[in-house]
């Protein structure tokens, strides 16, 4: 089994740091709401709970859960819920947004709304933060989950916050390997032409904060032998600590086999959004749960970091 050895050095990171309040979209089942409930013990959240008051009481009844310390915002079904909970960032009382019982789809349509939501100039973007057994650091594979055929644009954007998200988990260089299915340019091969112009862009300074190379295959991106036996000579190959990945079915067969043929367990977050949204599904673990929160929570702080700063 997976030791968390990584998992367990952000939860030890992010509970140095006061709790953030997070707006929990409609947490109306025992999973959602014990997710939110056990974050908050560990000093990683300070949740509100939206939703009809009545069904989350009922879940924490039937959990055995303890919420009498936690605001609940009533809200009478989950679209309600979802568009609340986002109200509720955009006037400052939240500065995390975390899925309850409802889809994901739900969530994201009140967070993307062009009237109430929470876009930025930035593409909106999933990370998984897995924690792979015998793997020094933690790999943060994108995008998995939200951007089903991303183009060069929206890659750039993709690179960017899944750099920005190493920064804020305290990792000091974010290597990034851009994937495909082998290391040299191949024109009829697109994912290769796009990995080797995010790479000059990288070179331009239009993408900052990260080292960048590509194509690169998966052995020769995290495996130094692999990267050696090609004769590929980078700081990236064999040390990626980012992978981004051609499109999504890419990226969601690569977690999923982590997960299910490695034992990795996979913490996942939305960026790219006025604040960091904690996206955690019914078949999560605990230690995964916790972990998502953790990593929300991380950058959460870096964000608030970095406006004051930018005000300064």
């Amino acid at each position: 089994m997976s030791s968390h050895l990584n998992y367990e050095r952000l939860l030890a990171r992010a509970r140095t740091l006061p709790a953030v309040a997070t707006a929990v979209a409609h947490p109306c089942d025992v999973a959602s709401l014990t997710g939110a409930v056990d974050a908050a013990k560990m000093g990683l959240i300070a949740p509100i709970l939206v939703g009809p008051a009545g069904k989350i009481r009922a879940a924490a009844q039937q959990g055995d859960l303890d919420i009498a310390k936690y605001e609940i915002v009533d809200a009478p079904h989950s679209h309600a819920a979802a568009d609340e909970a986002v109200r509720l960032v955009r006037e400052g009382r939240a500065e995390c947004l975390m899925k309850g019982s409802l889809h994901t789809d739900e969530l994201m349509a009140a967070v993307v709304s062009r009237e109430g939501g929470l876009r930025t100039s930035r593409r909106i973007s999933h990370c998984f933060v897995m924690d792979v057994p015998n793997h020094d650091t933690p790999l943060v594979i994108s995008d998995a989950a939200v951007n089903i055929a991303p183009t060069l644009e929206d890659k750039v954007h993709i690179v960017q916050n899944a750099i920005d998200l190493i920064h804020a988990l305290g990792g000091e260089e974010a290597r990034v390997a851009i994937l495909s299915a082998m290391e040299t340019v191949n024109p009829k091969v697109q994912s290769t032409i796009e990995a080797a112009a995010l790479c000059k862009m990288a070179d331009r300074g239009q993408i900052t904060g990260g080292i960048l190379d590509g194509p690169l295959a998966l052995d020769n991106a995290i495996d130094l032998k692999a990267a050696k036996i090609k004769k590929i000579d980078s700081p990236v190959a064999g040390r990626a600590n980012v992978l981004i990945v051609p499109d999504l079915e890419a990226g969601n067969m690569l977690a999923k086999s982590l997960s299910f043929l490695a034992d990795a367990d996979a913490a996942g977050i939305v960026l790219g959004a006025k604040v960091p949204i904690i996206l955690t599904s019914r078949a999560d673990s605990v230690m995964t749960r916790l972990a998502s929160c953790a990593v929300a929570s991380l950058v959460a702080h870096a964000r608030r970091e970095a406006l004051s700063r930018a005000v300064q």
